[in-house]
């Protein structure tokens, strides 16, 4: 377990000081909460400190809250830390995600699945592209995500969504729609983060509800980075492989050796649901992108 973590810490430090060395010039958020992001719902429901570094949303039996980013984005990487609703917290959800908000909306998704005390939280993640869902998979988280704040990332590309903890890769969606797979490409994206009640669904199927009780339930957020491309209406800029759209370059296309051995280490000891292993829902018709490579 160690040797464990001292790699861990090893990798870790290694990619924040690449993405540092690449990214420094294109982040386009400023750290401060009330400057980069708007108040979608619940005002009184959403706490800002007085240097706009931190923010915390609340849920209790009279409402959720969220916000969302000021700009629209067409790819680049975008952390978040977060700190989850802490004790008991079945039946609640904390979503942080994209979402281009068109009918036929584009999204990718972090959902956080609150659970009863004692047991293991479950991060569930989605990718929406033209409209079309149903592309979930789950894993148990390896730490407690309530005791400290944890980093949660997305990197977009022409080529991949990588969605990472703690810069592991968790999740990772290829870009085959030269093969007639939907890939979000064309709509830009803003950021949103909210907490609301989802006991209907949320914690062991919808078995165990929120108690009220338990409440007020808070989760926290500090040192976001927003590196991508403003939306300004026009993709190609945001498709250009620039020195500024550092994203896009070759470095960026696929997962490194170490994310691939890290991400098939989360896979095999952490997933506890994957939408490409479920024949009985898909009918034995599983999706496309299925049995296509994913790095």
């Amino acid at each position: 377990m160690k040797n464990f973590h001292t790699a861990l810490i090893f990798f870790i430090g290694f990619v924040s000081f690449s993405l540092f060395q690449d990214s420094a010039a294109s982040v386009v958020s400023t750290g401060d909460f009330n400057k980069d992001f708007f108040v979608i719902w619940s005002p009184t429901h959403v706490n800002t400190s007085a240097d706009g570094h931190t923010r915390s949303l609340k849920l209790d039996q009279e409402s959720g809250a969220g916000f969302a980013s000021n700009q629209m984005f067409l790819f680049g990487q975008i952390d978040m830390q977060i700190k989850l609703v802490p004790g008991d917290s079945a039946g609640t959800v904390l979503a942080y995600y994209l979402t281009s908000d068109q009918p036929n909306r584009d999204e990718i998704d972090f959902e956080f699945l609150g659970n009863v005390s004692g047991q293991p939280y479950i991060l569930q993640t989605n990718i929406f592209a033209d409209g079309t869902d149903n592309r979930e998979e789950r894993i148990y988280l390896w730490f407690d995500p309530t005791k400290d704040f944890h980093t949660y990332s997305v990197l977009w590309n022409m080529h991949q969504i990588v969605l990472m903890v703690d810069m592991i890769p968790v999740r990772v969606y290829r870009n085959h729609a030269e093969k007639g797979v939907p890939f979000p490409r064309w709509q830009p994206m803003s950021l949103k983060a909210t907490l609301w009640n989802g006991d209907n669904w949320a914690t062991r199927g919808g078995e165990d509800k929120i108690d009220w009780r338990k409440g007020p339930f808070i989760a926290s957020f500090r040192n976001y980075k927003i590196d991508g491309c403003v939306w300004k209406g026009n993709p190609r800029f945001c498709r250009a492989a620039s020195p500024g759209n550092w994203w896009n370059q070759n470095s960026s296309s696929t997962l490194t050796s170490a994310q691939r051995r890290w991400f098939k280490w989360v896979r095999k000891y952490h997933m506890i649901y994957d939408y490409c292993q479920d024949t009985q829902r898909f009918q034995n018709n599983l999706p496309r992108e299925c049995s296509l490579p994913k790095y």
